[in-house]
C-alpha cells in the first residue's frame, strides 16, 4: 500500500514528511488503524534491516497535519534530538480561526496546566489558562480575514509557539478569542467532542463544527545546528484551502 503522506525530502540521515490529517501517528491499540508509525516501518524496511531504525524526533495530533522529521538512524535521532531539546527547532503553524483578531499580530502569554487540576471537565486531557501552570508563549501574525458564505467572520493566521505545551495553539486561540475552526474540544463547547466520542462524525456534528478536523496545519519547520541550518515547509491542506475559498 503506498504511503499516505507526502514525502518533502529525504536525505541518508532525514525523512521529512508532510502528515495528512486524521492519521494517528503511533498506535493506540492492538488491532487498531494503520498509523503513521506503520507506514514508516513499512517504507523504511531496508534501512531497519541494515541496522538502520525509525525515529520521530517530534509528534503531531491526529487531526493537525503538516511536518513532521524522521531520523533513519540513531547518530540522527540523536543530532536533532538534542537540537529539539535545546530550542534549536523554530515551527510555524497555520490555523484557521473563527472571527478577525483585533490586531494584526501579537504575543499570547497565557500559561497552561491540565484543566482538570482546577476546574471540573468531562474532558480528561483538556488544558487551561491557569496561573500557576507552565509557562507558555505563542507568537502569531494574521495572514488573511475573510468573510465565508456560510460561516461568516473567518482568518488565517501564521502560529510560532515559543514553548511546546500539549495543546498549546490550540488553547491559546480560545484564550484570545478567536478558537480553531472544527476544534471539538476547545471551540464552541467540549460536548462535541463527548458527542464525537461516542457517535463519531455526524451530520449534526458537521453543521456546528464544519469541518471534521481542527484546521490547524504545521506549515514550516527551520532546524539549527552547529553546522548548517535547515527549512522545510508544507503547503495548506486541500480541506483548509477548500474552506479559504
Amino acid at each position: 500500500m503506498p504511503p499516505m503522506f507526502q514525502i518533502i525530502n529525504e536525505t541518508p540521515d532525514l525523512l521529512v514528511i508532510n502528515k495528512p490529517p486524521h492519521l494517528l501517528v503511533h498506535p493506540t491499540k492492538p488491532g487498531g488503524p494503520i498509523t503513521l508509525w506503520d507506514q514508516l516501518k513499512e517504507l523504511l524496511s531496508y534501512e531497519l534491516t541494515n541496522g538502520g531504525q525509525v525515529s520521530l524526533i517530534h509528534r503531531l495530533d491526529r487531526e493537525t497535519s503538516g511536518i513532521i522529521l524522521v531520523a533513519k538512524h540513531h547518530a540522527s535521532a540523536r543530532t536533532y534530538a538534542m537540537a529539539l531539546e535545546r530550542g534549536a527547532f523554530k515551527k510555524e503553524y497555520q490555523a484557521i480561526v473563527i472571527g478577525w483578531p483585533k490586531e494584526d499580530q501579537g504575543t499570547i502569554d497565557a500559561p497552561l496546566l491540565r484543566k482538570g487540576e482546577v476546574f471540573p471537565t468531562k474532558v480528561w486531557l483538556q488544558r487551561a489558562v491557569h496561573p500557576t501552570g507552565a509557562p507558555a508563549i505563542t507568537d502569531f501574525q494574521v495572514e488573511k480575514r475573510w468573510h465565508h458564505s456560510q460561516h461568516g467572520p473567518l482568518s488565517l493566521l501564521r502560529c510560532w509557539p515559543r514553548t511546546g505545551r500539549t495543546h498549546q495553539i490550540r488553547v491559546h486561540l480560545a484564550h484570545l478569542g478567536h478558537p480553531i475552526v472544527g476544534d471539538k474540544i476547545y471551540g464552541p463547547s467540549e460536548e462535541y467532542y463527548l458527542d464525537f466520542i461516542e457517535k463519531g462524525w455526524t451530520p449534526a456534528l458537521e453543521k456546528k463544527l464544519w469541518l471534521p478536523r481542527h484546521a490547524l496545519h504545521a506549515s514550516a519547520l527551520e532546524v539549527r545546528l552547529a553546522d548548517k541550518t535547515d527549512c522545510w515547509s508544507a503547503p495548506l491542506y486541500h480541506d483548509l484551502q477548500k474552506l479559504m475559498s
